[in-house]
């Protein structure tokens, strides 16, 4: 029975898919190389006040075999064999593609660091092993599009459900060869999770009269305990929080992933500053906020902490951004500084046949 209606609530959501991404097409070669691309990307929020129409379009590109939307960014111009970094982006619980292609904002960097990003989308808002074939059929369409000789490297990045879900499919056989590296935002730390702030949670005013679908508590109760062993295969790993989702103790200063690598003692933080907001926040919640769940966007400052001199040249890293909560999306410096530990981590899986 419950299979049954979660399979009339994937259908009803990718039939509304159809008003979110209206010029949608099916494309086996959704790469076209050596075109002059938009810039700023299709698709993009202004500075601010990004409209919610715009946050819940679906994407422009449709998967060939399940016929379901996602976003494709690359480099401007790109040329057949040329080296790129692969990464797959994954929305939280609840959100969509296009509100986490400006959570983490890499699009703004694809030209520069020559990057190529898959942002995916749930029909039900929430990533479950009913999608993997999804996932897998992106990943194939890039791989054979861009051949694997020119895959430098591949990570999965995933904020809050979609971190848990990246941490999910790392340990399947598909992904586990493939993936060089694994960046959580928010999304749960491999090696050690720090606890959760008492106000942690979506907020929900005195007035609410609904709640959580108890028979989704199960599934993801039993997925977080899944999540709490190390998964097998060998990746980079960062790990990036919002201060103030986390109690007070804050992030643990060891790592059991770090050790794995035989890194060093975790470095003094490094501070970077932003002054330029974010995109996106959680506007649906606008008079119910709380500084937890996050604010509104605003400039801050972050803590870049690495644990130095892994072996095989891994990075392992926690990121703290201070002054923030769980939702408000990432300022510029910050995302071009967690970039930038992304393509000082050795790859190749893909290049060598993963």
């Amino acid at each position: 029975m419950h299979a049954s209606r979660t399979r009339l609530r994937w259908l009803a959501a990718l039939a509304l898919t159809a008003g979110f991404a209206t010029q949608a097409i099916a494309q086996d070669k959704p790469i076209r190389f050596g075109v002059t691309c938009p810039t700023p990307p299709a698709l993009h929020c202004p500075d601010n006040e990004c409209a919610s129409s715009l946050v819940i379009n679906q994407g422009p590109i449709v998967e060939m075999k399940t016929r379901r939307p996602y976003f494709l960014d690359y480099p401007c111009e790109l040329k057949q064999g040329e080296k790129v970094t692969f990464i797959l982006s994954l929305h939280g619980g609840g959100s969509y593609g296009n509100w986490q292609r400006h959570y983490f904002p890499i699009m703004d960097f694809k030209d520069k660091y020559r990057l190529i990003i898959a942002t995916p989308n749930s029909p039900v808002r929430a990533w479950s092993d009913v999608d993997d074939a999804y996932l897998q059929n992106i990943v194939n369409t890039v791989i054979e599009q861009i051949g694997r000789e020119n895959i430098k490297a591949f990570w999965l990045v995933g904020h809050s459900q979609g971190g848990m879900t990246s941490n999910r499919i790392v340990r399947t056989d598909f992904f586990k060869n493939k993936v060089d590296g694994f960046l959580s935002l928010s999304g749960g730390r491999i090696g050690g999770n720090p606890g959760r702030a008492g106000s942690f949670g979506p907020p929900r005013s005195a007035s609410a009269t609904t709640s959580p679908d108890p028979s989704t508590m199960p599934a993801m109760a039993a997925q977080m305990a899944a999540l709490r062993e190390p998964p097998a295969a060998d990746f980079s790993h960062i790990y990036a929080t919002g201060r103030r989702e986390v109690d007070d103790k804050g992030v643990p200063t060891t790592s059991a992933w770090a050790e794995k690598y035989s890194c060093g003692a975790r470095a003094a933080p490094v501070e970077i500053a932003d002054t330029k907001p974010g995109y996106v926040y959680d506007s649906s919640r606008l008079n119910e906020l709380n500084q937890a769940w996050g604010l509104l966007p605003a400039g801050g400052k972050a803590e870049v902490s690495i644990f130095p001199n892994c072996k095989d040249g891994r990075v392992v890293a926690d990121v703290v951004r201070l002054d923030k909560g769980h939702t408000e999306g990432l300022e510029p410096k910050i995302t071009e500084e967690l970039v930038k530990l992304i393509l000082s981590a050795p790859g190749g899986k893909i290049q060598k046949g993963g």
